[in-house]
């Protein structure tokens, strides 16, 4: 798998969505936020974009 990396690219177009998180992984993130100088939101755009991009899709390993 890939290194996740965080950058300060910007973001294409955008809509509202609202999620419920778990505290404890909101803290992190805000966090983490914190720490690279990003918002909170482009934080988990990258986490889920990185995500989509790695994940394993079990219908292809597994015909």
């Amino acid at each position: 798998m890939k290194d996740f990396k965080l950058t300060k690219e910007t973001e294409d177009k955008s809509v509202l969505k609202t999620i419920r998180i778990k505290l404890s992984t909101l803290n992190k993130v805000e966090e983490l936020a914190n720490k690279n100088n990003l918002s909170v939101n482009k934080l988990l755009n990258q986490c889920i974009n990185f995500a989509l991009d790695n994940l394993v899709d079990d219908e292809k390993n597994n015909p």
